[in-house]
């Protein structure tokens, strides 16, 4: 008897795909991913915008709070928050790193009672001007001279270089990342410039650390503005300008116009300075961005895109100055097209 085959399939046999042919397909799902990574990279934000917690005047919420919580009273101060050790001082305060059930928190103290009207006007400063741009206000007591705010371990806007040299924050260290906290700096002057309570001026400035002392650096790699004690208001309506302090002031980094005018041979009097408006913030900015952008790769095609616009904060006429939202929009047009550009050369390049 003819046995039959066990197999009955006919045609030729079964071949396996040429390995050049998975190497393809394994390439195509690389540049795919890079895609994908460069879509990340240069079209998302490079890091979480968010806003601040809303909450109703008098209240706060930070960190993974829930709720908002009212403002903590004299005795809630007194009771709930302990003091850990000192972490700053200025003129007008002495800075603590505090707790406030189990956060980390800062708790400022007047310096002496010659600062007190400074200190109330920070705090009212403080009270007023809640938002993204303003560090967060916890709590304060008149009585003792006391006033709770969020705590930031990353601390002063000056330690920007030493941060950005540790390990865990090296990937941060990119004209992208740079650019986009000159745009923090610029976006806080340009709040304080329309303000709720009027056109308020940043007086403690006059020197670049003075200025990046001012600010803070928060744990998303976004600034906000921590010290207001120097805040005067520009009422054009009726007619009053600002004065810096009660002393004369040099260097280059101070606007012209709060030089004293008359020359060496007439001494200094105060009552005879001419009084200025918020145009003294815009002469700054060029100075505080090219200290934001530092020296990493790209740096400099930023400052060759944001020449002319400097050029311009640096009038000699303030009036002829452009407004800190020209500047924003300045910078945020030149953050778009450069991103634009790296990636479709990146994308060339695949």
């Amino acid at each position: 008897m003819e046995k039959k085959p066990q197999d009955g399939r006919t045609g030729p046999p079964h071949r396996e795909a040429p390995p050049a042919v998975g190497l393809l397909l394994a390439l195509a799902v690389v540049n795919a991913l890079l895609y994908l990574c460069l879509d990340w990279l240069f079209i998302s934000p490079r890091r979480a915008a968010l806003e601040p917690s809303h909450c109703p005047y008098g209240s706060f919420r930070m960190g993974q709070m829930k709720n908002c919580s009212p403002w903590l009273s004299c005795q809630e101060l007194r009771t709930e928050v302990r003091q850990l050790k000192r972490v700053g001082e200025g003129a007008v305060k002495r800075v603590f790193l505090s707790e406030w059930k189990e956060r980390k928190v800062a708790l400022s103290r007047l310096t002496s009672l010659e600062m007190k009207d400074d200190f109330l006007h920070g705090l009212q400063m403080l009270k007023s001007l809640q938002s993204k741009y303003v560090v967060t206000l916890l709590g304060f007591c008149e009585d003792d001279n006391t006033i709770l705010t969020e705590y930031h371990p990353l601390g002063s806007l000056s330690r920007l270089e030493e941060t950005l040299n540790l390990s865990k924050y090296q990937h941060l260290n990119t004209w992208q990342q740079r650019l986009q906290l000159a745009m923090d700096y610029v976006g806080i002057l340009n709040y304080l410039h329309r303000s709720p309570l009027g056109t308020l001026v940043m007086c403690d400035s006059n020197d670049l650390p003075k200025t990046l002392s001012q600010y803070l650096l928060t744990s998303n790699f976004s600034i906000v503005v921590n010290d207001l004690d120097a805040l005067p208001l520009v009422n054009r309506s009726a007619g009053t300008l600002v004065k810096c302090g009660h002393r004369e002031l040099h260097g280059d980094f101070v606007a012209p116009e709060q030089l004293w005018p008359y020359g060496e041979d007439t001494p200094f009097h105060d009552r005879l300075m001419p009084s200025y408006d918020e145009k003294t913030d815009i002469w700054k900015i060029p100075d505080v961005s090219s200290f934001l952008l530092g020296h990493v790769e790209g740096s400099d095609m930023v400052r060759f895109h944001l020449f002319d616009i400097h050029k311009a904060c640096k009038s000699q006429t303030p009036a002829e100055r452009p407004t800190a939202q020209d500047i924003l929009d300045t910078y945020q047009k030149v953050l778009n097209s450069l991103r634009d550009t790296v990636m479709s050369q990146t994308r060339e390049m695949l």
